[in-house]
């Protein structure tokens, strides 16, 4: 492929992302008016939390090949920090939402110092010990911190966690209206997180970190420090982590240990691989699917993660690319079926094949 064709498809891929990022915000600003069902608008924040966090997983392994199991300890520690500095220093919880990003953060890097010197499958068993043990360390504690009226608090909340620290304010300035309220502002975080994810993939930075997944002896030969690299997109990914886990927080009005869960864990990586692990839009997809299939099997019982299994292990044997890469095999196809694919060299030039 010529540098000139190679220009053009990039540009045709950028073109296609600006058009599907239009409809989306089209979409997503028509949806309060569409939808008048308070429990489904609550479905799709939720599903848009989890939109986040799959993107953020989808930005570690998928883009930069670090197969971390420790993002949804990131979103709750991002979450608990959020709630900590309300419930105990009486902070507004927008106040609260940096610092608890922030120290999502750095968690996330003492986390990284600890395990990124490891490669592969050490690098999962290390830190799904982390998540499990800051699990443990929650929900066993039963030391009294502090008393609240007749009640004695535990430091992280315990088995109990923490609720009613505050909110994002639309209860009070929108009254009835308020989850509208919150379903935008959710929105907006993702679609700054999808927007700077965007900016970093496309980045030189982002080029570094698929040389480093696709070929880490070439990467480090060409002067790319994988231990610097992979720290930074550690850190780059439990921000958002962290910010989203401080607006779930928020949003409920409550935190507790349920969210360290391996179900939800698994649910996260499930939606990243049904939409297609190292694509951009894979883990929107992978929530739409996987969320409406949930809801759609609410009322079936055991079968109902019966049926998620399903969907998940149909979708590894027969798309392993994800939905989204067997979009982009379609597309492909089609262009080559209709002569419009990019030629190369030799199919530019017939007798540079003979030199």
């Amino acid at each position: 492929m010529t540098q000139a064709s190679r220009s053009k498809r990039v540009s045709g891929s950028a073109r296609a992302d600006l058009v599907i990022s239009l409809l989306l915000v089209a979409a997503a600003v028509a949806l309060p008016f569409l939808v008048d069902s308070r429990y489904v608008l609550g479905q799709v924040v939720l599903a848009l939390f989890y939109a986040t966090i799959a993107s953020q997983w989808n930005l570690l392994f998928g883009f930069s090949g670090i197969f971390s199991l420790v993002q949804m300890a990131i979103f709750a520690f991002g979450g608990y920090v959020t709630a900590m500095i309300c419930f105990y220093f009486g902070w507004n919880v927008w106040a609260a939402l940096l610092p608890g990003a922030l120290a999502a953060v750095v968690f996330s890097l003492i986390i990284g110092l600890a395990c990124l010197r490891l490669t592969g499958v050490y690098v999962a068993l290390l830190t799904l010990a982390i998540a499990q043990t800051m699990y443990l360390l929650i929900v066993t504690d039963t030391e009294c911190f502090t008393m609240v009226g007749s009640i004695c608090r535990q430091f992280t909340g315990g088995a109990v966690g923490f609720a009613r620290f505050g909110d994002l304010g639309t209860r009070a300035l929108l009254k009835g209206q308020w989850l509208v309220g919150n379903y935008a502002i959710v929105a907006a975080l993702f679609a700054v997180t999808m927007t700077f994810t965007y900016v970093i993939v496309k980045s030189p930075i982002g080029l570094a970190f698929r040389a480093l997944k696709d070929n880490p002896g070439y990467a480090v030969a060409r002067g790319v420090n994988r231990f610097q690299a992979q720290l930074l997109v550690f850190g780059i990914s439990a921000f958002f982590t962290g910010l989203a886990g401080g607006f779930y927080a928020a949003h409920f009005q409550a935190i507790g240990p349920g969210i360290l869960s391996l179900s939800q864990l698994l649910f996260i990586i499930a939606i990243a691989v049904v939409g297609g692990v190292g694509t951009f839009w894979g883990p929107l997809v992978g929530t739409v699917v996987l969320v409406a299939a949930d809801e759609l099997m609410r009322e079936m019982g055991e079968f109902r993660t019966l049926g998620l299994g399903l969907i998940i292990a149909l979708s590894v044997i027969l798309m392993p690319k994800g939905l989204v890469g067997r979009l982009g095999d379609l597309v492909h196809w089609l262009r080559h079926r209709n002569g419009t694919a990019p030629k190369t060299k030799f199919q530019e030039n017939p007798a540079a094949a003979g030199k």
